[in-house]
């Protein structure tokens, strides 16, 4: 990448795969490193073996604490450039120059987890990007859904205990699937439009890369001139935006508890670089009170036929990190941290967030100088009369550390607005101090409606079929009769069904929201689709030849379509290796399958492969010699997505591929 914090990551490196002798911290040569210090072979050890005691106690505190939600996370390097000046929005310094490249960082994650939990779980996930601008750091820190739980804060607390393991049994993990996060939501309507958002396809992303990001609050964007409009920051992914189905995620979970992680780290290193663009909805400040909810309400989107996206930028995901605990464990995000030309609405949970995460950071990592950790550390110089503390690592030279002094002529100085000194944008604000909610805040219900109309049928099935595994998993019946109580204030039918599977009574009064209003930007369904770095698991049955699928594999290859050869074992077959065996991967990994077998009879396990294949409406090619091999399996050959090959047909594969392209094929319903 050749950026200013590449070269800043580098020179905090050590490199462990060159020969050097082994030291101790303080740089002493040690000749032994498997014995400790004994009085006799067999005596005890002594206390004076310092070697042991240094390297017995960094290891006694290897681990840091994990973050209390979002622990669960994956990183990566790269970059991001706008597209053409955005002057007359901001003097943000990174927006304004299309010749600049700016480094960032990302981290990924899931919410209730710990660091241990699964990958594939339905749950928010989390999208922070640090800018190293040269103004100081930006930290733009999001989910992959638009709108949030809680209005307000001080909820924040309530709402992670309640989604959090249960304190009595620590289970479950990874999972909001349980009484006391869904008594929670029945306490507590404004989470009604977030429910919608976590029970849809949103909630089990197929990859990192192929989920959208959201600035969630509503920011400003200043100009030079002191000109201000109201902005949401979004990130389109290149490749759309796709998820996986319920089965397969949980199949997934099982046979690869890392699968999102893996994904990114092997499609960067693939050089498939994931890619996202930088989308902007703006509001003038004039325009605040137009619109039929309040632009300030955290549990609210701005609809984009309303409020149109400006793709604005391109951030590039092009690094992986060279040691997980150094860069991805121990960044450290704020949504304070701003440059000039951008700040804060009043957005209420905004407002709490701008104390929490300082908080948090000085309990996580030690004391007050996280921001020197390398990963932390902006890529321009930085000044200031802060000093001492817990890990300082700096070398302050100077005789004074306070402002205002003349022994240092006054040294650091101020900076004026006019030289990029940051001014905080000039809102007049008038009112008594109060505790309560706007009543703009009070709709609860109209937008949760929004969205579930404005899913397809495949879609509110699936927003059906979630809201009754999770509600199916509580134990309270109490629990379950506010959730749908809640349920039907946003849709008859859709708590009528809910309540009907999970076995109490179903609501008898419509309290919907009487409403057919539909946004198209919320549906997946038209979303971006590509083959490009889609996954293919070629299945090998009987005696096959080398030369029977390698025109097949170049076709794949050509069209940036991963592929695995898979078989009963590991063999090398011609110029072509086979890793993975039918013990090792499943169909819930792939994007698809591709049967090859020249066998009068078929083996369960790969038809078990295919099934699966088939069960998750994902595409499917059978190249089968013996058609009657065919017989015990449950696939339906004449359905949509189901293709058959014919091994000198190169159009049969094409099809394939566009099939591939496609996803899904929920005609199969």
């Amino acid at each position: 990448m050749g950026n200013k914090k590449e070269e800043q990551l580098k020179a905090h490196q050590i490199d462990h795969t060159k020969k050097a002798g082994l030291t101790t911290n303080q740089g002493l040569k040690i000749a032994e490193d498997e014995f400790s210090l004994k009085a006799g072979l067999r005596g005890p050890t002594l206390m004076g073996d310092f070697h042991f005691r240094e390297k017995m106690t960094h290891f006694d505190h290897e681990r840091i604490p994990e973050r209390i939600v979002h622990a669960r996370g994956v990183g990566a390097h790269g970059e991001f450039q706008v597209y053409e000046s955005l002057n007359e929005l901001t003097k943000a310094d990174f927006l304004k120059d299309p010749s600049k490249t700016t480094p960032v960082f990302v981290r990924f994650s899931t919410v209730q987890g710990s660091r241990g939990s699964g990958d594939t779980v339905r749950d928010v996930r989390g999208f922070a990007t640090k800018f190293y601008t040269d103004e100081g750091n930006y930290d733009l820190v999001g989910n992959n859904i638009p709108v949030f739980f809680i209005q307000d804060a001080i909820k924040f607390p309530d709402l992670v205990h309640a989604v959090k393991p249960e304190p009595h049994t620590e289970v479950p993990q990874g999972a909001s699937a349980h009484d006391t996060f869904w008594d929670f939501v029945g306490q507590n309507h404004e989470t009604a439009h977030m429910v919608m958002w976590a029970m849809s396809d949103r909630g089990i992303p197929r990859s990192l890369r192929m989920m959208e990001g959201f600035g969630v609050h509503t920011f400003r964007l200043v100009n030079a001139e002191g000109k201000a409009h109201f902005v949401k920051f979004h990130w389109k992914p290149k490749l759309g935006v796709h998820s996986l189905v319920w089965d397969e995620a949980q199949k997934a979970l099982g046979k690869n508890g890392d699968f999102h992680r893996v994904d990114l780290y092997e499609a960067i290193n693939k050089g498939d670089f994931p890619e996202w663009e930088l989308g902007l909805q703006l509001i003038a400040e004039e325009d605040e009170f137009k619109f039929d909810f309040d632009i300030l309400d955290p549990t609210k989107l701005w609809p984009e036929e309303d409020i149109p996206v400006r793709l604005v930028g391109k951030m590039t995901l092009n690094r992986n990190v060279d040691n997980f605990f150094a860069e991805t464990e121990q960044v450290a995000f704020h949504p304070g941290h701003i440059v000039p030309g951008i700040d804060f609405s009043n957005d209420p949970l905004l407002q709490g967030r701008l104390f929490s995460y300082t908080d948090t950071q000085l309990s996580r990592l030690g004391g007050p100088n996280f921001h020197q950790i390398p990963i932390n550390k902006p890529v321009c110089p930085f000044h200031n009369n802060q000093r001492d503390g817990m890990h300082q690592m700096n070398i302050d030279r100077g005789q004074t550390s306070y402002h205002k002094n003349a022994l240092n002529d006054n040294q650091p100085a101020p900076v004026p607005v006019e030289q990029g000194g940051f001014e905080h944008y000039q809102e007049k604000v008038d009112g008594h101090k109060v505790r309560g909610r706007s009543e703009s805040f009070l709709d609860f219900y109209s937008q949760a409606k929004l969205f579930y109309n404005s899913m397809t049928e495949v879609e509110k099935q699936h927003i059906q079929e979630a809201c009754s595994f999770e509600l199916g998993k509580c134990e309270a019946d109490l629990v379950k009769v506010n959730a749908v109580d809640l349920l039907n204030r946003i849709d008859h039918k859709l708590a009528t069904v809910v309540a009907a599977n999970i076995g109490i009574e179903p609501p008898t009064e419509d309290l919907g929201v009487q409403s057919d209003r539909r946004s198209e930007a919320l549906s997946m369904a038209d979303t971006i689709r590509k083959p490009d770095t889609r996954s293919v698991a070629i299945l090998l049955a009987g005696d096959i030849e080398a030369n029977q699928v390698t025109s097949w594999v170049e076709q794949f290859a050509s069209q940036g379509i991963n592929y695995s050869l898979v078989a009963k074992r590991a063999q090398t077959i011609g110029s072509l290796k086979i890793k993975e065996t039918y013990d090792t991967v499943d169909s819930s990994l792939f994007d698809a399958a591709f049967l090859v077998s020249t066998a009068s009879e078929i083996e369960d396990t790969v038809l078990e492969f295919i099934e699966n294949t088939y069960k998750h409406y994902k595409p499917l090619a059978l190249h089968v010699h013996d058609k009657q091999a065919l017989e015990k399996c449950r696939v339906k050959r004449d359905q949509p997505g189901v293709f058959e090959i014919v091994e000198d047909d190169s159009d049969h594969v094409g099809h394939f591929i566009k099939g591939i392209a496609q996803a899904r094929f929920w005609d199969r319903q």
